[in-house]
């Protein structure tokens, strides 16, 4: 096994004022396409070749549990391409206790996954994940008879997982405060529609949509094709099975793309992405709708999006609830724009790797910007010049990559120094952001 290669950064890293970005950058592998994928061909029968596959934390809490589980894969020497032998829909190993971090995309599917096999698993991560409600997805599963138990706070991780008995087809799941959980489901039905076609039905509103469309992409490219009624009902057929497509390659990250694609609005570019284009099965991708609302020139090809600034950026009033995690981006850029923004409908930041809302409002402050934290929305009025600060990152990848966009200058010309604390926290998606942003902005930073 070869051991994925980690950037190591010092306690904190100083940006200092850049007057212009552009170039171009080759974007990590989709978090969400990869997660998905290693599980969907870990379950599949044959042999799934993955190519482009994030190296983050988080695809490496999945690869292990996997490991642990009996499955065999191998990683073809300092590239990011795996060999997955597929279990055909059984894990070898029954019992385990398994470390998943603070991986939502990890632990929420493979936790159904285990549920509808049966066996006895322990579920457990770092503390923030012991914050993070899961709640839905078990009472989701208990209730067609598998046998689940919290082993701390109800309604959160840690887990037991011990074999039960199913005795419905019919699964209900509230959609309203994460979309893991029927992506879990999803993903899982197949185990449980052996002898009977399955049925996942949605109570009240399905909130990020866009990634409940990459959970059926991908289980349509591993041979299971989803029916469905709009956004409140699932069918996968009696007998569906996953199979290998034997060869997938992995996505850009369009949720990474934001920083580089929101670097390029506010400080001049044209700035270049590649690995993501027209042509993706991610919602992230629309971020750029937002930016083209802002006033930036955005140009996109089959894998690849460029962006150039148009001058000051304009306030936005929109509602992200489609992009939530790319919608961060946004609250950044709006320091940048003439005007107040709101971004509306982001409840579901409060159960991310931090309290998103919350942490977002506090270092918005620090910057001078006026803002304004309601329970589901966020508005920013940016300050006539920003404030140099020291940013803390909460463990959360995302706010460190946002706030470093505050050392742009750009048209607007409000650039400052920023201390980002803790900037390790990247490596749970994109180990090598800051190095890749100097390169952008052309400064050395390490």
């Amino acid at each position: 096994m070869t051991i994925q290669r980690k950037q190591t950064y010092p306690e904190y890293i100083d940006l200092h004022p850049v007057a212009q970005v552009h170039g171009s950058v080759r974007l990590p592998g989709s978090k969400s396409i990869s997660n998905r994928t290693l599980l969907l061909a870990a379950l599949a029968n044959g042999t799934t070749q993955i190519h482009d596959l994030l190296a983050s934390d988080d695809t490496l809490v999945m690869l292990m549990a996997l490991k642990q589980l009996g499955v065999i894969w191998e990683q073809t020497e300092a590239t990011q391409t795996y060999t997955v032998h597929g279990s055909g829909g059984a894990f070898p190993v029954h019992q385990a206790d398994l470390f998943m971090g603070n991986a939502g995309t990890a632990i929420r599917p493979l936790t159904a996954a285990l549920a509808a096999m049966g066996g006895d698993y322990a579920v457990h991560g770092v503390a923030r994940m012991h914050e993070r409600p899961i709640g839905d997805l078990v009472d989701a599963l208990n209730a067609v008879g598998t046998k689940i138990a919290y082993t701390g706070v109800t309604g959160f991780p840690p887990l037991h997982i011990q074999r039960g008995q199913l005795h419905s087809q019919r699964i209900q799941v509230r959609g309203n405060v994460s979309s893991q959980f029927l992506t879990a489901l999803l993903m899982a039905a197949p185990l449980m529609a052996k002898n009977e076609a399955v049925t996942i039905e949605v109570i009240g509103e399905l909130i990020s949509k866009p990634y409940i469309e990459i959970t059926l992409n991908l289980m349509q490219r591993f041979g299971v094709t989803v029916m469905r009624e709009g956004w409140q009902s699932f069918t996968v057929a009696a007998g569906a099975q996953y199979q290998s497509p034997k060869s997938i390659h992995v996505e850009g990250d369009a949720s990474t793309a934001s920083y580089f694609l929101a670097a390029g609005a506010i400080a001049g570019g044209p700035l270049r992405v590649e690995g993501v284009g027209k042509d993706s099965i991610q919602g992230d991708v629309r971020f750029v709708e937002a930016l083209e609302q802002m006033g930036a020139s955005i140009t996109m090809g089959d894998n690849w999006i460029e962006v150039s600034s148009n001058g000051a950026l304009k306030a936005i009033d929109a509602d992200f609830n489609h992009i939530p995690d790319a919608a961060m981006t946004i609250a950044i850029a709006a320091l940048y724009a003439e005007g107040t923004s709101t971004l509306r409908n982001i409840a579901s930041w409060r159960v991310k790797e931090t309290d998103r809302l919350n942490a977002m409002a506090t270092e918005l402050r620090k910057l001078g910007a006026t803002i304004e934290e309601g329970s589901d929305y966020l508005r920013v009025t940016p300050p006539a010049q920003l404030q140099a600060a020291t940013i803390d990152t909460y463990d959360d990848h995302r706010m460190a990559m946002c706030f470093s966009l505050a050392a742009l200058d750009g048209a607007a010309r409000r650039g400052t120094t920023v201390r980002i604390n803790d900037p390790q926290c990247v490596a749970k998606t994109f180990p090598d952001y800051f190095t890749v942003f100097a390169q952008i902005a052309e400064q050395k930073l390490l």
